[in-house]
């Protein structure tokens, strides 16, 4: 019985870990979409998008709106998205995405994580030519037919579906991502998250012992309030 409860006290403590850090991204990415594209879903594809992955996530409502709201305050002006460029250990390639509004603290916590793990950070845009940008969409897997889907997405920017167990992998270029966005929800498909990621142009495989090293280098980036995410080169 103790150990029971011991081991349910430990993985509600882990949720509620990952949920304090999660969602504040959440909510940053739905503040920097408001600001950048207005504050009504219906008219921001991106914001509707921000909306649905936080909800995805069960981000709270109030929290939704107040993100929202934020962006319409004097606070969100400072807040910028700056991209960091770095490598690791056996040809790893790694692109940092933050929301900060204090570009100095965050390129020095960025740098203190890459030395420490045994990366270094390069200089901006050195990995440009080895990333594509593309507009990523996650749906939940339907039943209908996927090569007609397919079909149909492609006038609104489709270049790749992909499909696992339980969801559908929609991309894009970047710059189809409104477009996409309202393919997708034409089709009466339901998106549990969509964001504009970097794709590597070819990707790496790493045996256990070195992919265990990588993971903890981006483990320790993630854990960094002002980081939204972290793409990598490997397979």
């Amino acid at each position: 019985m103790g150990r029971a409860f011991e081991y349910r006290r430990a993985s509600k403590e882990a949720r509620w870990d990952k949920m304090s850090k999660l969602f504040p991204k959440l909510g940053k990415a739905i503040t920097m979409a408001a600001k950048e594209g207005g504050v009504d879903p219906d008219m921001n594809p991106k914001l509707r998008t921000a909306i649905a992955t936080a909800k995805a996530q069960n981000m709270p409502k109030d929290n939704i709106d107040a993100a929202i709201k934020r962006a319409s305050g004097k606070d969100s002006a400072d807040i910028k998205t700056i991209f960091y460029d770095g490598k690791a250990a056996n040809g790893v390639q790694i692109i940092v995405e933050t929301a900060t509004d204090n570009p100095t603290r965050t390129v020095a916590n960025v740098k203190a994580v890459f030395n420490k793990n045994g990366g270094e950070l390069l200089p901006s845009g050195s990995l440009s030519f080895m990333f594509a940008r593309k507009a990523v969409f996650h749906t939940d897997l339907v039943d209908m037919d996927l090569d007609e889907l397919e079909l149909n997405l492609i006038d609104f920017g489709l270049e790749e579906m992909n499909k696992n167990d339980d969801e559908l992998i929609i991309i894009g270029d970047y710059t189809s991502f409104g477009s996409l966005n309202e393919g997708i929800e034409k089709s009466g498909l339901k998106i549990k998250k969509g964001n504009l990621e970097f794709i590597p142009n070819s990707t790496i495989s790493l045996n256990d012992e070195a992919l265990e090293q990588i993971e903890k280098l981006i483990d320790k980036l993630e854990d960094d309030d002002d980081v939204q995410a972290v793409y990598t080169n490997i397979e």
